[in-house]
């Protein structure tokens, strides 16, 4: 059975952010963990789109150089099990310091997370929001549409019954029934074809729907997520005086001519949804950040262009492959080449401080929070983690005195995998000043 995608026990990843009341808690704490980055950067306006940037260095310069001193403390720091591993170590000038094995492809895990939120910043911004809208049509139909809000919660549930249900700006039958319709996707796109049936029981493994209460889960994976809108609704309806017939329709159902949009549910920031993704690693709002950022909820053509956005970055792809957004697939592949190009690529993004903000801080919050204490690394290394079964991944920015370095270490298969991990950032933290020399 898959396990979790961090490297923390369920019990740490967000064990109630499934919750109304964990989700708001997690979320005002994400928000207070990174008032003082986000304000300087929220003020910037949305780019739509930021215009490309010129190809980076990495993909060009990663095989012609090496430290030689950190190449031998990184094959050291694997021993025995060094064909598991995937390493590579960058500095920000795309110079190669250490690489081990860095072109193979290997199983990421919550790595993954790193494509699809880089993605979504790039091509929607920071002050993106998801809506969820309430529309009135012509025949006095009630319809609801939503994007996956991983933020919506029983709070804006209520506001919705209460306008349908004609307490602000609805209106009823003449029998006093509501009629109301669900726009969701059909139940054979909820999750991702990798993902295992004992998974999908988990709440880290919740069906990935446009109308989504609490992230569709609670203690465990909400298995019909449309029939759970429907209760809920059917009693805040009632609540309100009246009764319903809800239906549920196809997603992308054009409104008839003379529908009124009623009212808006907005998400949280993108940057709270982008913490949720990379700094406590959440699959769902990750697999919406990928439909969100590629513009497309069918999974495969949200593959495709995901494929395509790393092309036109410049990025280096083979052996690479998007299965979903946030890990769970055992079909994803990446490289630990392909994952440091990517960061060094986001350092240079109008949005870098938005990106870097959102993962997790060793030894301080997210996912790291437990890791390194004690040692040089806490608070100098961001990164996102990753956990499945066999699988075990860091990637992420360790700063040191003379600058950053981007490090990306996969394993598929160690039995120590934490202790090398700490091995190779505290060796990239001694030799960071090391001259690349070239191959």
């Amino acid at each position: 059975m898959g396990k979790r995608l961090c490297f923390a026990a369920l019990a740490l990843l967000i064990p109630a952010a499934v919750q109304a009341q964990g989700l708001e808690s997690l979320l005002s704490s994400i928000e207070e963990d990174n008032e003082d980055k986000l304000n300087p950067v929220a003020e910037h306006p949305p780019l739509t789109p930021p215009p490309f940037l010129a190809p980076v260095g990495l993909p060009l310069q990663q095989a012609s150089t090496i430290c030689p001193a950190l190449q031998k403390a990184v094959v050291a720091a694997t021993g025995a099990e060094s064909g598991v591993w995937s390493i590579t170590v960058a500095d920000r000038n795309g110079m190669v310091l250490a690489d081990l094995h860095g072109n193979k492809s290997r199983i990421p895990a919550s790595n993954q997370k790193l494509i699809s939120t880089a993605i979504a910043m790039d091509r929607l911004g920071p002050n993106h929001r998801i809506s969820t809208e309430l529309w009135r049509l012509p025949n006095g139909t009630f319809r609801i549409q939503g994007g996956g809000d991983p933020t919506f919660g029983f709070s804006g549930l209520r506001r919705f019954a209460k306008l349908a249900a004609g307490s602000g700006g609805g209106s009823s039958t003449s029998s006093g029934t509501v009629k109301l319709q669900l726009e969701e996707e059909h139940a054979s796109r909820w999750w991702p074809q990798g993902w295992s049936q004992p998974d999908r029981s988990y709440a880290y493994g919740a069906p990935i729907t446009r109308l989504a209460v609490t992230s569709n889960a609670v203690d465990l994976s909400v298995r019909n997520p449309p029939q759970r809108l429907k209760r809920l609704l059917n009693s805040e309806i009632y609540r309100n005086g009246a009764n319903a017939e809800i239906s549920t329709i196809p997603a992308g159902t054009p409104e008839p001519a003379g529908s009124v949009l009623l009212h808006s549910e907005s998400s949280k920031s993108m940057h709270h949804l982008m913490s949720l993704a990379n700094g406590e690693s959440h699959n769902f709002t990750a697999e919406v950040l990928l439909r969100e950022g590629t513009g497309s909820w069918s999974l495969p053509e949200a593959q495709r262009r995901a494929m395509s956005w790393m092309r036109q970055q410049g990025l280096p792809i083979a052996g690479v492959r998007v299965a979903d957004g946030s890990g769970l697939d055992r079909a994803n592949r990446v490289t630990s080449r392909l994952l440091t190009a990517l960061m060094l690529r986001m350092e240079q993004h109008p949005y870098a401080k938005n990106y870097y903000a959102s993962m997790a801080v060793a030894g301080e919050r997210g996912t790291l929070r437990y890791y390194f204490q004690g040692s040089p690394l806490k608070g100098r290394f961001r990164g996102k983690t990753g956990t499945i079964s066999g699988v075990k991944a860091v990637s992420g920015k360790l700063d040191t005195n003379i600058g950053p370095l981007y490090v990306s270490m996969i394993s598929n298969g160690s039995w120590g995998p934490v202790g090398v991990m700490q091995r190779v950032l505290m060796a990239s933290l001694k030799q960071s000043g090391c001259r690349p020399v070239s191959l």
